[in-house]
């Protein structure tokens, strides 16, 4: 099958764990054909390139979501209505969310008891906000393009019109003029994949499956692909993009904070209910999907897949580690609290006195650089340095190091080099580090935050985040214990591999493309050179009767665009008055006859022929039962060239009804052709001389 991924800021880039998953998923599943649809978030990612790409990434396209490019869009003054219309509306929806809870997440976004009205109110704002983003999206498609509008002085009158409207939350009020500023930026910037022009037949409308490597903005081109072409979504998350806002914008005004929370939130919220799938990365995730309101039937968690090769010579060497010696490995910043680690090892010194720490990693951004510093001039207050003799150089037992050295080439050297790993975050995802750690075998004390204890299960020592004395008291425990260590090391590299490798991963997104595609009805029928249909190119199960038979099917010739080909044309089945418990129009003995023939719908438009199912049973017409309950088939234009359907039946040939069913004159249909009986009309309406 052919699989459009989705990403922002991860593959085909250089980048971190997010884009080595990306390229181990690829790899693993060479059976397919991989379409990458990347947005890129600063100039430095673009300029450092893309990691060599396999043989079954068909293409690459890129957008940046950095550079605001002019597009030289200029709308009339009907556009700019429709635009301000849309926008509105938009914006309205954010500036009457529910006020944000204790918990941090906007409360419309959880589930309410259906019989109240707050859940009603809910229901009518995620309606509202999918109306108008999709709205933008059909005007974007028209005009080409929205980066101007959305910057335009309309996008933030509008805005401020929506925070000053009666119903509009307290915060949404309080905003200022700087304030809408930001968020009208903020917000051009999240939708700027809207203007893309990934979503015709040679894009994404040609793929099998959608599959968004995280949810947001990244997610935004997979409902679009969804909401023209049909094509199945399926959102992979590992970190909730609205509790990522939580934790990023801690220094922005409640305005701001508000407003962008939640369009996130709406966002998330719409994303989930359009998916077909919804795979979080652990339970934590799965939490705050459940809370955006995602369903619980469409979420199945798929642990990341890491490669655990690097870290198998630690694995299964455990005694080449040194019995005193602490590892923490990860990126410097805040959120790690190496500050709660330097007092905790102080305690762990005072009980342990050859106990060393090695802290191995670097700082993330300006803000992990201060953090890094702070760091050693506490490490170095806290452990002056310690002469073992009158005549030797004194050390400190806190090291800050980095891999890449001669001395720790690489992470797994550094686990390896210590016989206890020490985890002390506030905040945490999924811990990548710790995972590692359990692949060489190796004990851990961890805070329990995020998805640590599902991470390790039983397999390691959990102390509250920020109590220094409980992570001391831990360690000390697994310190003078090596019999303990070496059981708990042994457990957490069979979990490990048992849970996080890249086989297994890549084993559950085999089957879960197959059953989604199984799932999801041919929504083309495939013609080769000549125009004939394909053989087996449309599956059987997508004629069964059933909720699927309405999705639109669209005939593609291969090789071709979809233009050459003419419009398919549909053929429905009329219902009954009987079959809608409705007396017909002309009453059981009018004009309508029995059966509820006056009660048929005509074919008025759109290309469709109404053949009652009536008519066809008593004429002994050949049509297909399954054309005549319900269903829909499509009758490619090449089959009936030309040919204008204006048959009455008549009552008394044969039909037993009272009245003609008339069919409108233009249309080209009738309703026993398939796409794959090729050109041929005759026996299409009736095979009795009493219809025509």
């Amino acid at each position: 099958m052919r699989i459009g991924l989705l990403t922002e800021g991860g593959y085909p880039y250089v980048n971190g764990e997010p884009g080595l998953w990306c390229d181990r998923l690829v790899r693993g599943l060479e059976q397919h054909e991989f379409d990458v649809y990347a947005l890129a978030r600063s100039e430095r990612q673009e300029a450092e390139g893309w990691v060599p790409l396999p043989p079954q990434v068909g293409r690459v396209r890129t957008a940046s979501l950095w550079d605001a490019e002019d597009d030289g869009v200029v709308y009339g003054r009907r556009t700019r209505r429709r635009f301000a219309e849309c926008y509105g509306e938009l914006a309205a929806s954010l500036c009457a969310t529910a006020p944000v809870g204790a918990s941090g997440i906007a409360e419309t976004t959880a589930p309410r008891a259906e019989g109240t009205g707050t859940h009603d109110q809910s229901a009518h704002e995620a309606d509202r906000f999918a109306n108008a983003l999709y709205g933008l999206a059909e005007l974007a498609r028209d005009e080409g393009g929205l980066p101007r509008a959305l910057r335009s002085e309309t996008a933030v009158r509008a805005l401020e019109r929506a925070c000053r409207a009666p119903g509009a939350h307290r915060s949404a009020r309080e905003a200022r003029v700087p304030d809408l500023l930001t968020v009208a930026a903020r917000l051009e910037r999240a939708l700027r994949p809207l203007s893309l022009d990934w979503y015709g037949d040679d894009g994404l409308g040609a793929v099998d499956l959608c599959h968004a490597a995280s949810g947001g903005t990244a997610a935004l081109p997979g409902l679009l692909a969804r909401h023209f072409c049909g094509v199945p979504l399926l959102v992979t998350e590992y970190g909730v993009r609205l509790r990522a806002h939580y934790l990023t914008e801690p220094d922005s005004s409640p305005p701001i904070r508000f407003l962008l929370a939640a369009f996130h939130g709406r966002l998330a919220a719409e994303t989930y209910r359009s998916a077909a799938l919804i795979t979080p990365g652990n339970t934590h995730a799965r939490r705050w999907q459940e809370r955006c309101g995602a369903e619980r039937a469409k979420l199945r968690t798929v642990h990341p897949g890491m490669d655990a090769a690097p870290f198998a010579e630690a694995g299964e060497s455990p005694e080449c580690a040194d019995p005193h010696t602490l590892v923490w490995v990860g990126r410097v910043e805040p959120a790690k609290d190496l500050v709660s680690l330097l007092h905790a090892f102080a305690e762990i010194r005072r009980a342990e006195p050859k106990a060393r720490l090695r802290i191995v990693g670097g700082p993330s951004g300006p803000e992990g650089a201060a953090y890094l510093a702070h760091c050693r001039n506490l490490a170095a207050q806290l452990f002056p340095d310690e002469a073992d003799g009158p005549h030797a150089v004194g050390s400190n037992p806190v090291s800050f190091e980095e891999t890449g050295g001669p001395e720790l080439p690489s992470r797994a050297e550094a686990y390896a080099s210590g016989a206890l790993v020490v985890l002390s975050s506030v905040v945490e995802g999924f811990p990548a580090g710790l995972v590692e750690a359990m692949f060489c075998g190796r004990a851990t004390v961890s805070t329990d935050v995020g998805a640590v204890v599902e991470a390790i299960g039983g397999t390691g020592l959990v102390v509250p985040p920020r109590n220094p004395r409980a992570l001391a008291e831990a360690c000390v425990a697994l310190l003078r214990d090596p019999e303990r260590r070496a059981r708990l090391g042994a457990a957490a590299r069979a979990r490990a591999l048992e849970l996080f490798t890249v086989e297994q991963n890549v084993a559950a997104f085999r089957g879960i493309y197959l059953d989604i595609l199984s799932r999801t009805p041919a929504r083309r029928v495939v013609l080769d050179d000549t125009g004939e249909p394909l053989p087996f190119s449309v599956p059987a199960e997508a004629h069964v009767p059933g909720r699927w038979t309405d999705a639109k099917v669209r005939a593609v010739v291969r090789g071709g665009p979809a233009w050459a080909t003419d419009t398919p044309v549909r053929a429905t089945a009329a219902r009954s008055s009987e079959d809608d418990g409705v007396a017909g129009s002309g009453g059981s003995e009018g004009p309508g006859g029995p059966g509820g023939l006056g009660a048929s719908e005509s074919a008025t438009g759109g290309g469709r022929a109404a053949v009652p199912a009536a008519v066809a049973e008593r004429a002994g017409a050949a049509v297909p039962v399954w054309a005549v309950e319900g269903a829909r088939t499509v009758v490619p234009a090449s089959a009936v060239e030309g040919a204008r359907t204006a048959v009455p039946v008549s009552a008394g040939e044969g039909a037993g009804a009272a009245g003609p069913v008339p069919v409108t004159e233009g249309v080209r249909a009738t309703a026993s052709i398939s796409a794959t009986e090729g050109p041929r009309v005759a026996d299409s309406v009736s095979a009795t001389e009493g219809v025509r």
